[in-house]
Parts: structure tokens; C-alpha cells; sequence
């Protein structure tokens, strides 16, 4: 019975209203044996409840909001359940929003989740991150925590260390003799492109390998991307010996190319790419990659969010999950 009432269960148990709304509310302690009657009504009248009563008397919904891009995405996908899991856990229920290009489809979004009187925001939507209105919106409305940069900053974070995931990936082809290294770059002006960017560029100054724009080309994250600009590469540059590709899904497209000019990998082209999606140990050559802990973040930012939310944190925080290395065939090493 959906509609089942605190005085239903308290006529059922025999006891008062107010007895019943210390032990279900969690509020208080009673007799053991009143409280296993009480219980024992709530169940057999089948009592679900009222969480908008509830937080009428709160002030708390005990819901929090997450605004997320394109939910097919693999890699914002992990994120999205990882802290919708982590949040319903801790007895918090999420409203998603997936939001388009357009600026106006994302103020919509937002607006939207504030009216519904969401206890915090989660965004996981990158294309956010150079928009200035997003965060003087979210600044001071309710506690936010962000897995990309927000325009202006104040706004907690969660992700990884992307210098660290380019620089990594850099490495384990030096380390395996290559010094002719091209990339495949994501978007443009992205904070995770710049700093994948900047890793590569690290692990090649310190192996005193010079950088070469000949050896740089974009593919907006996408497979068809990482095809096109593999042949772009390849047609300018033909000692090209490695690829580090920026992403996983570039780097399918980068194994796609390579396959179609007849190049063996990795006898004459290695290949490294970055995220460790599920497809990566499934490519032909298995597919060597860093692998980034996007369920964890989630999960993470979930509970920053929650404490924030609860009081337990005071201020902007920043907090960075580890990345690691995951060789497989496609770079020639598996170890």
C-alpha cells in the first residue's frame, strides 16, 4: 500500500504516533520489543516513506543532481554509475540531466535541477568547463563538485592526473627504443587535452628527444578522428615508428589506418592509447593503454559531494585518483 501512514503503523503496533515516528525516523531508541512490533507493522502494511514530507522538515531532498554529456559515452557512462551507485548507498537519490552543445539546453538543465531543490551538483560534462555563466550559476547556489575544470574555479574536484596519464604512456615507447613518437590530440582548448599534451612533451624532453609538430595531429576524441589523422600522420611523416594515441577511441581509429596501409602492429607502428576502456583488451593487437579510474571518481565525487553537503567539508577540495600503465601486444611489450 503506497499510501500506508505513520498512524496506520502506529494503530497496527499499538503504540503512539510519536513512537513510531522516533523508531522509523531514526531518531531516537525505544524498548527492543516495541521496536520489533513497530518494524513488524511497518512491514506487513507495506510502509514506504514520505520523502517530501520529509524534507519539508529538513530542508534536505536528500537528492543531489548530476549533469553529465553524452550518456553513450564509455567513459562518462562509468562515472555516471559509479556515483549514482556511491549516492544510493548513502540513502541520496540523483537526478540526471545530459546536456547538449547548446548553452542554452545546459542554463535549462541547471535551472531545472536548482527548482527541484537538489542538495548538490554533481557535472560531468566537459564542454561546461569554458563557459563562465556555468560557474558564477553554480558558485555559493548549493555544494558542487566537478570531475573538469569549471570557468573561474571555487568549484571542488575530483579526476586524474592527465600529465601524468601522457607522460606514462611517452615513457613506455621510449623505454621500448621509439624516438620518431607522434600523437593524436583530443579537443582543442580542453583542460585534459593540454594536460595529456603536456606529458608527452615532458617524457620527451627528458629523454632529450626533440618535440616535432610534424609528428602532432587533432582528433576531437573520436575513432574517425584517430583514422584520419593517422594516415595525415603518416602521409607527412614515414619513419613515424609509435602512435600515442590521446584516448582508447582514437586509438581504434589509429589501429583501423594502420590496418589499412598494411602496417603491422606493432612491428612497423606501435600503438598506446589512454583510458583503459572495456574494448581496449579486445582489439587486434590487444590495445596497450593508461588506465584512468573513471567508476572511482565517480564514486568519489559522490562522497565529497555527500560530505560537502553534510557539513564535513569546508572549502574547495582537490582531489587526484592514481593512473597506471596497462601494457599489452600493441606496443610490443606486455610487461
Amino acid at each position: 500500500m503506497a499510501d500506508v501512514s505513520l498512524r496506520d503503523v502506529a494503530s497496527r503496533a499499538g503504540v503512539s504516533f510519536q513512537t513510531v515516528s522516533k523508531v522509523l525516523g531514526g531518531k531516537g531508541t525505544v524498548a527492543p520489543e516495541t521496536e520489533e512490533r513497530i518494524l513488524k507493522a511497518a512491514k506487513e502494511l507495506g510502509y514506504v516513506p514520505n520523502a517530501l514530507a520529509r524534507s519539508l522538515v529538513t530542508q534536505k531532498t536528500r537528492t543531489i543532481g548530476l549533469v553529465a554529456s553524452d550518456l553513450s559515452d564509455t567513459v562518462l557512462a562509468q562515472f555516471v554509475v559509479g556515483a549514482e551507485r556511491e549516492a544510493r548507498r548513502q540513502g541520496h537519490s540523483t537526478l540526471i540531466g545530459s546536456v547538449g552543445r547548446d548553452d542554452a539546453d545546459i542554463e535549462r538543465c541547471l535551472r531545472l535541477l536548482l527548482e527541484r531543490r537538489v542538495d548538490g551538483i554533481l557535472t560531468a560534462a566537459p564542454r561546461l568547463e569554458n563557459n563562465p555563466w556555468v560557474g558564477e550559476m553554480l558558485r555559493g547556489s548549493v555544494p558542487t563538485v566537478s570531475i573538469h575544470h569549471i570557468s573561474g574555479g571555487g568549484i571542488s574536484l575530483v579526476g586524474s592526473d592527465h600529465t601524468r596519464t601522457g607522460y606514462l604512456a611517452t615513457r613506455h615507447l621510449l623505454d621500448l627504443g621509439h624516438r620518431r613518437i607522434a600523437t593524436i590530440k583530443g579537443t582543442e582548448h580542453r583542460q585534459v587535452t593540454l594536460s595529456r599534451h603536456k606529458g608527452y612533451r615532458q617524457a620527451l624532453k627528458e629523454a632529450g628527444v626533440p618535440y616535432d609538430e610534424v609528428l602532432v595531429e587533432a582528433g576531437d576524441w573520436e575513432a574517425e578522428g584517430g583514422y584520419l589523422g593517422t594516415r595525415r600522420l603518416l602521409d607527412r611523416a614515414h619513419d613515424i615508428t609509435a602512435i600515442f594515441a590521446q584516448s582508447d577511441t582514437m586509438a581504434l581509429g589509429a589501429l583501423h589506418a594502420l590496418y589499412d596501409l598494411g602496417l603491422r602492429v606493432p612491428e612497423d607502428c606501435a600503438v598506446v592509447g589512454c583510458d583503459d576502456i572495456p574494448m581496449a583488451a579486445h582489439t587486434i593487437p590487444p590495445l596497450t593503454t593508461v588506465h584512468i579510474p573513471f567508476y572511482e571518481t565517480g564514486e568519489t565525487a559522490a562522497k565529497l559531494l555527500i560530505e560537502t553537503i553534510a557539513g564535513k567539508v569546508d572549502g574547495m577540495r582537490r582531489e587526484l585518483l592514481p593512473v597506471h600503465l596497462v601494457p599489452r601486444a600493441s606496443s610490443g611489450s606486455t610487461s
